[in-house]
């Protein structure tokens, strides 16, 4: 009979760095994942990162501190972050992007950054390297190729987790479906590290309340580790925290659809011109809020999380870019082809083919231009308003809001072991990565750097915790 082995299901961020951490201290770990290749959603990820008090900063003389990074990131999310784990991920997040630091991975050459893509940071603690996520992978691999090499680590890739053999509140195997058939390891310990749900709609759906609407997560992102693991009678966190992303131009309509464009919404790079409208074909919140989060929560309130960027042919012809990699005269030859790009003679005619309300669409645009003229104060607080919307032909682009993390995760306790309905730990059951959810990393918000970097952080803590009690 094979003996119990240190299993880690997934090979991702979380997984990579728990099974290195184990193996480069002597312990052996069995690590199966369902794609063929090693790397997770860093394979498709910004690959963004956050940590206080490292040597990027220290070569820049930035002063930082564990303790204001958990104060911004509780700040940003009004307190919603879960704070044991946010605390865990901040504290240990420098020595977490040291090691890539000290083993040659290239960041960007400005970095780090406040950043506004999220919610700005009050210090520059926000990195990423000029290949994203494969900046990260690139380094992890190599020391991860190593310990599999010196058979430290055994790996086991096309391994699809099935469910955890339980006895009381132990877990004595794990069965997958490998390459040879169905498999049965047994387990001394079980590191869940599968990554989120978006790859699942229907399991999305249930869980964070809202469809699917954008299909550009990593595809093995289904959500076996949350359901196995809730099979065997976890309990879950963060269905409160659900939050869309401002939106991105889908490549057609419906669900399942792919970005294919971002419009500038950040009116630190671009103020707007144009004006922001919902189905119903009204504002609703200023286009020029310089805060992202403000923008998305306004968002989140509105139906299907769509919303239309309105213009006339002044603001095609004389504003910046509002597509990211195109010119406005480029974006000319989308309209009326791409189906999320509409135009029309005359804003009836623009309405008819968007599907908004004739009615409401034309008094958004008389009310946006009445109260431009008069000099009065914009309802909703915009201050940029460079010209009125007035010169046909008439413009729309469909944004989608969507969201490529997952909400909901497994709850665990401070030593990432996963808990019951009842609080209580599982023996030896633990998780970390996506699986624990972006509603307890970073609550009903987006924090820069705080999905990559607590997947590896928490990887590695988990990987130090089973040397220690080998």
């Amino acid at each position: 009979m094979t003996p119990p082995a240190h299993v880690i299901v997934g090979a991702g961020a979380a997984g990579m760095m728990a099974a290195l951490t184990a193996a480069e201290r002597g312990v052996p770990v069995l690590v199966l994942d369902a794609a063929d290749a090693v790397g997770g959603s860093l394979n498709i990820s910004s690959g963004q990162l956050s940590a206080a008090g490292t040597l990027l900063q220290r070569r820049r003389g930035i002063v930082d501190s564990p303790d204001a990074h958990y104060a911004d990131i509780m700040r940003i999310s009004e307190n919603t972050a879960d704070p044991t784990l946010v605390r865990l991920a901040v504290d240990n997040a420098a020595r977490t992007l040291d090691w890539p630091t000290e083993n040659g991975m290239e960041f960007m050459p400005d970095h780090p950054v406040e950043g506004f893509a999220h919610e700005p940071y009050t210090v520059a603690r926000y990195y990423w390297g000029p290949d994203f996520g494969r900046s990260i992978l690139q380094i992890l691999r190599k020391a991860f190729d190593a310990q599999v090499t010196a058979g430290r680590i055994t790996l086991s890739l096309n391994t699809k987790l099935i469910g955890l053999v339980m006895s009381g509140r132990r877990v004595t195997a794990v069965t997958a479906t490998a390459p040879d058939g169905e498999r049965t390891y047994p387990a001394s310990s079980v590191l869940l590290a599968t990554g989120g749900y978006n790859a699942n709609p229907e399991l999305f759906h249930e869980l964070s309340g809202r469809p699917a609407y954008g299909a550009n997560s990593y595809p093995y992102n289904t959500g076996g580790g949350l359901e196995a693991a809730r099979r065997a009678g976890a309990a879950l966190r963060g269905h409160e925290n659900y939050l869309s992303s401002f939106g991105v131009v889908m490549d057609r309509p419906g669900l399942g659809a792919k970005l294919e464009f971002r419009h500038i919404h950040h009116p630190q790079d671009r103020p707007p011109w144009e004006i922001y409208v919902n189905t119903e074909g009204r504002r609703f919140v200023a286009e020029d809020e310089p805060s992202v989060n403000a923008r998305e929560h306004a968002l989140l309130d509105q139906p299907e999380l769509r919303r239309y960027v309105v213009f006339d042919a002044r603001v095609l012809r004389e504003s910046p870019p509002m597509i990211s990699g195109r010119t406005n005269h480029e974006l000319r030859d989308l309209f009326d082809v791409h189906p999320m790009f509409t135009s029309a003679p005359t804003l009836d005619g623009l309405a008819a083919k968007t599907g908004l309300p004739a009615p409401a669409l034309a008094e958004t645009v008389a009310e946006y231009n009445t109260t431009l003229d008069s000099g009065r104060p914009d309802p909703f607080g915009r201050r940029h308003r460079p010209t009125r919307i007035d010169e046909g032909p008439f413009y729309a682009i469909r944004v989608q809001g969507a969201s490529v993390t997952s909400t909901v995760g497994l709850a665990v306790d401070s030593d990432l072991r996963v808990l019951d309905a009842t609080g209580e730990p599982f023996t030896n059951l633990s998780a970390a990565g996506e699986l624990l959810g972006s509603g307890q990393l970073m609550g009903k918000s987006f924090c820069g750097g705080m999905m990559a970097t607590p997947a590896l952080t928490l990887g590695l803590l988990y990987g130090e915790g089973l040397s220690a009690h080998a």
